[in-house]
């Protein structure tokens, strides 16, 4: 497998701690030197292991944040067909 690299360009915050210490964040990253994109997963304490996480491009955020607030605006898209 080739070496993941990866580079935290923004650190916005910590949603949650676990017993072992690991942190859930909110931040920014460069993934193999791409533009950074939005990214939640957990950290050990010195950022060298990471779990499994989502990264959201900048228009995803903003969807998402709509979404959140109730104001995602409606699709085009027959959710009876997907189901």
């Amino acid at each position: 497998m080739a070496d993941l690299k990866y580079e935290i360009t923004e650190h916005l915050g910590v949603l949650s701690e676990n017993a072992k210490g690991w942190t859930k964040e909110v931040n920014r990253i460069s993934w193999n030197d791409r533009e950074p994109k939005y990214d939640i997963r957990e950290w050990n304490p010195d950022h060298t292991r990471m779990g499994k996480g989502v990264t959201l491009t900048d228009e995803e955020v903003e969807m998402l944040k709509m979404i959140l607030n109730g104001e995602a605006p409606e699709d085009d898209i027959d959710e009876s067909a997907i189901l």
